[in-house]
């Protein structure tokens, strides 16, 4: 088994399943919901008898109340396509206070990877750096897992961030509707972003969002002038944290703001992750948050 992998954490999450908030599309049977209509167990509405339906699936109680034919359909259920969009980008590199943020992605991949292909769907990779640069298709194959974690465990972080383009490949190139599981610390514009994941709603896919980010990222605790260097372009700045302290906590509380609303804006499933977060809760709360609400499907 991966180094990337917990068993025992695997075994205590291996309960829940990993569902879609959407309909799926998938090419065998599945348990996740299709937008197409089939013959398995659970009713979803009756329509209209019309020539060439088959009589089988008339209801006859209705047509005693009615004296009209009706036609009973049920859900079809279908399995579930899951792409992985990690961002490789220098800034993924960093940590401080935590693991760094590519460490923690790759263990989040690794782990939902497994479940899913434990549950009989399918999982797949997508890298991107200042473009997307690694394709691995969705496989339902238990074999496939290693060919996902040894990607994973090769991964190094370099070079600009080139996320928005890579999400309009990835929108453009998965025909099917999946669940697009995107894993960065999101520094790119965030109104593109916005753009970005818009591409991928209008495809009808269901978007995750994991923003990764390093606690000092978030706390900007310094005690003594520092060199700042810009993990991506290299640019070097040096200045005394504490004279910026307020005006960088301005900045990161409107970069929030924007990212966290270009995800809601599409109901994408956002969740802001320091890297010092236990996997466990983070992973039991994402599955347990998507798990269909009581009385729906």
């Amino acid at each position: 088994m991966s180094q990337l992998l917990d068993h025992e954490l695997l075994v205590r999450l291996g309960a829940l399943p990993v569902e879609a908030r959407l309909p799926m599309l998938g090419n065998v049977a599945g348990k996740h919901r299709s937008p197409h209509r089939g013959s398995s167990v659970e009713f979803a509405e009756y329509r209209k008898y019309v020539a060439g339906d088959d009589t089988r699936r008339l209801d006859w109680k209705a047509y005693a109340r009615s004296d009209r034919y009706y036609i009973k359909e049920f859900e079809a259920d279908t399995n579930l396509r899951a792409y992985f969009v990690v961002d490789n980008s220098g800034s993924m590199k960093f940590a401080d206070k935590g693991m760094a943020k590519i460490q923690y992605a790759r263990r989040i991949v690794a782990h939902l990877a497994y479940l899913l292909i434990n549950q009989g769907d399918a999982a797949g990779l997508s890298v991107c750096k200042e473009k997307l640069h690694i394709e691995i298709p969705p496989r339902r194959r238990p074999a496939h897992l290693q060919l996902i974690n040894q990607t994973l465990e090769s991964l190094e972080p370099e070079g600009e961030t080139g996320l928005i383009q890579a999400l309009h490949d990835v929108a453009e190139k998965v025909g099917q509707r999946a669940v697009i599981v995107i894993l960065s610390d999101l520094f790119c514009d965030t109104a593109a972003l916005g753009d970005a994941l818009q591409h991928l709603r209008y495809r009808k896919h269901d978007v995750c969002v994991f923003h990764l980010m390093d606690p000092q990222e978030i706390q900007f605790q310094f005690d003594r002038p520092h060199r700042f260097v810009d993990m991506e372009d290299n640019t070097v700045l040096v200045v005394e944290p504490n004279l910026i302290a307020d005006e960088y906590q301005l900045a990161l509380q409107e970069f929030l703001a924007n990212a966290r609303q270009a995800c809601h804006g599409i109901h994408a499933d956002y969740q802001l992750v320091t890297t010092d977060t236990p996997l466990e809760p983070l992973l039991r709360d994402f599955l347990l948050n998507r798990l269909p609400k009581k009385g729906k499907r």
